[in-house]
């Protein structure tokens, strides 16, 4: 249960007929537990009440797969918001769904666990990032060890309520959110000048679109939307997606082929972000990865 995205997947586990996970149901509903409310740290009435009728919706996914087994955890929007716990209460009594609200570490632990079932880091240091509506993870590893991880609360809904001052970007605002991403980040800095990661793997909402945009302008519109478990993001491709993302208003950025409608808006902030990433810390890889909090978690339940 994300800040944005709620994710359902249902999977068979293996059994002596068949060696593989069966994937029985993969979706999303775009919540947007964030918006209205997450930056005076509350859950809006309108996206507690989505966040509610989603679950429900999900009950009756898992009644029908016959599901034995279930978890759920919660993100950032849960972690901080005053009434985080009423939610838990009301989805308990409401579903008997039994949510976790997970703490920062773990949830960048579960995402690089996850982005390991999509990407082949092989030995060499990666800088892993999953943009949430609430939170950022990061983490520098390779496919072995975790040499750092943080979770800052500065996820693209954060972003957008304390940035997104005029539409388009104002060029006074990108410079107003890199000035506060060096202030906020000064860790990661320290981090990444201690442990030199070659590359940047991103995960989740932003870098799915990106992608999407890049195939749609590739004539590719058979793989936008069905991302592979791994895609390479060119460094030329999100220069473009990011030079367009600025200049055009809300209408122009809905009108790109590729363009995830709930992400119109606050793609803009989270590319600034990427954008930071990859210029201060020298970076001109980019991977997506197709898979992050929830495959962790269900690698972690397999005992991978």
């Amino acid at each position: 249960m994300g800040t944005n995205t709620f994710h359902l997947l249902i999977v068979e586990l293996p059994e002596p007929r068949h060696q593989e996970l069966v994937t029985l149901l993969k979706t999303k509903v775009g919540v947007r537990l964030g918006e209205g409310g997450i930056s005076a740290g509350r859950i809006a009435p309108e996206a507690y009440a989505r966040a509610l009728q989603t679950l429900i919706g999900f009950k009756e996914e898992i009644e029908l797969h016959q599901v034995t087994e279930v978890r759920a955890t919660a993100t950032s929007a849960m972690r901080v918001s005053a009434n985080g716990p009423e939610l838990v209460k009301d989805i308990f009594e409401q579903t008997g769904i039994r949510v976790e609200v997970i703490p920062g570490d773990r949830e960048a632990e579960l995402i690089a666990k996850g982005i390991r079932e999509a990407v082949p880091l092989g030995q060499v240091p990666h800088l892993l990032m999953d943009i949430g509506g609430g939170s950022v993870e990061f983490i520098i590893a390779d496919e072995h060890t975790i040499f750092w991880k943080q979770s800052f609360e500065i996820g693209a809904q954060r972003l957008l309520d304390k940035f997104f001052t005029a539409d388009p970007l104002p060029t006074s605002a990108v410079q107003d959110q890199l000035i506060y991403l060096a202030q906020v980040l000064a860790p990661l800095t320290a981090a990444v000048a201690q442990h030199r990661p070659a590359a940047l793997v991103g995960a989740s909402g932003t870098f799915d679109t990106l992608c999407d945009l890049q195939a749609a302008r590739a004539g590719q519109p058979e793989l936008v939307g069905h991302a592979a478990p791994a895609t390479r993001i060119s460094f030329e491709s999100f220069r473009t997606s990011y030079e367009q993302l600025l200049h055009l208003d809300h209408a122009g950025r809905l009108a790109l082929p590729g363009m995830t409608p709930m992400r119109a808006d606050m793609i803009v902030v989270a590319c600034v972000l990427i954008d930071f990433v990859l210029t201060t810390y020298g970076l001109n890889t980019i991977t997506a990865s197709a898979y992050a909090l929830k495959e962790g978690l269900l690698s972690e339940l397999l005992g991978q």
